[in-house]
């Protein structure tokens, strides 16, 4: 089936919340606890999170459809650093995992760092995530672990990642 990447708007928020709602569950139930992954899918996806970081962070998003329905997300920041744009959030729905679709998330965010100028992608990824092999197959290399505190006793144990455009 043809997947179509689009941009995201504001419009689009409750399309993202809900793959997101789907996926977290999915991916972090045997690496977080219940209560922390329902802290963080608040504090990252609730509305109005999603609308302050398309709207005040500068984050931009993409999703992927097929026959009009919304099956994934990219979430990035173009000029996170000298150079370096961020990816935030690639969430692809369990069924469509494997069929291509975040290669096809990541090829567009690729290319929009490409056309803003910047040279590197770079990443977090939870050190237990199996995702880590996904991104390591596609050119991203680990540059360092960050422990990021994200409030009410918990904290993100991650890999940074990055690989260039």
């Amino acid at each position: 089936m043809v997947t179509d990447i689009r941009p995201a708007t504001p419009a689009d928020i409750p399309h993202i919340r809900a793959v997101a709602l789907k996926v977290w569950p999915v991916a972090y139930s045997r690496i977080l606890s219940a209560e922390q992954l329902e802290y963080m899918l608040e504090l990252m996806y609730s509305t109005y999170a999603l609308m302050q970081q398309l709207t005040e962070h500068g984050h931009l998003f993409l999703l992927a459809t097929r026959a009009g329905t919304v099956i994934g997300f990219a979430g990035y920041q173009p000029g996170y650093r000298t150079r370096t744009t961020r990816l935030h959030k690639l969430y692809v729905l369990p069924e469509a995992q494997g069929s291509g679709v975040g290669d096809a998330l990541l090829r567009g965010v690729l290319g929009a760092a490409r056309s803003q100028g910047d040279g590197l992608v770079e990443l977090n990824v939870n050190r237990f995530n199996p995702a880590l092999r996904w991104y390591a197959k596609r050119g991203f290399n680990i540059t360092r672990d960050e422990v990021i505190d994200i409030g009410h006793g918990y904290v993100m144990d991650d890999h940074v990642m990055v690989r260039s455009v």
